[in-house]
């Protein structure tokens, strides 16, 4: 039996996707959660075979979620399904060590299919994730820009992006400023929508 943790803060799709999940022989859906942080709880606390994620939830995202698992060692893979997978989005996942990317069209008996041959060790993603993925522009920022984005998305002042990221205003200033040159935009805002589109954040 392979035992799994499911994500999707969507009520409707997560009861359908485990309902349609329980009917195979072979899994058996042990726990489900409507946002990355109880997600990555329940992980822990049923220690699945597999855990499939929602890419975006509230909370932890999926990808985030992902790397909570890795960090913890506890030896779960993952497979994210998402209804529109971002460019980047791709290589932050493989790079986080998750094993399946699937978009949520993907039939029920296909997923079932993914998820047996992920447990045996395999890994997949959807080709035309993939093959955006490819075509995709590299991403020119630095990680500490790519930070100082993630935290802007969000809002706020220059001061109190610099208080969650522990740097001096005048630091978070030239970096925001260097980022906004390099993707061409005139603000901040402008600079973590993009870097949100391209799936760098």
């Amino acid at each position: 039996m392979i035992r799994i943790v499911l994500a999707d803060d969507e009520d409707l799709i997560r009861g359908a996707l485990a309902a349609l999940l329980n009917l195979e022989s072979d899994i058996e859906v042990v726990a489900q959660a409507d946002d990355g942080v109880a997600a990555v709880r329940l992980a822990q606390e049923h220690r699945p075979d597999l855990a499939v994620f929602d890419l975006e939830m509230p909370g932890w995202d999926g990808l985030a979620a992902a790397h909570q698992l890795r960090t913890a060692e506890l030896g779960i893979p993952v497979v994210l399904v998402t209804r529109h997978a971002r460019p980047g989005v791709l290589k932050r996942a493989l790079t986080e060590g998750v094993r399946g990317f699937v978009p949520k069209t993907t039939p029920a008996s296909k997923l079932a299919e993914i998820l047996r041959d992920v447990h045996a060790g395999g890994r997949y993603v959807d080709p035309e994730i993939a093959a955006s993925a490819l075509t995709a522009a590299n991403c020119p920022l630095t990680a500490r820009e790519l930070e100082l984005l993630r935290i802007a998305q969000h809002g706020g002042t220059i001061n109190s992006i610099a208080e969650q990221a522990h740097l001096a205003t005048g630091t978070v200033r030239n970096y925001l400023s260097s980022a906004m040159t390099k993707l061409g935009v005139q603000t901040r805002h402008e600079a973590a929508r993009r870097a949100w589109e391209e799936g760098w954040i």
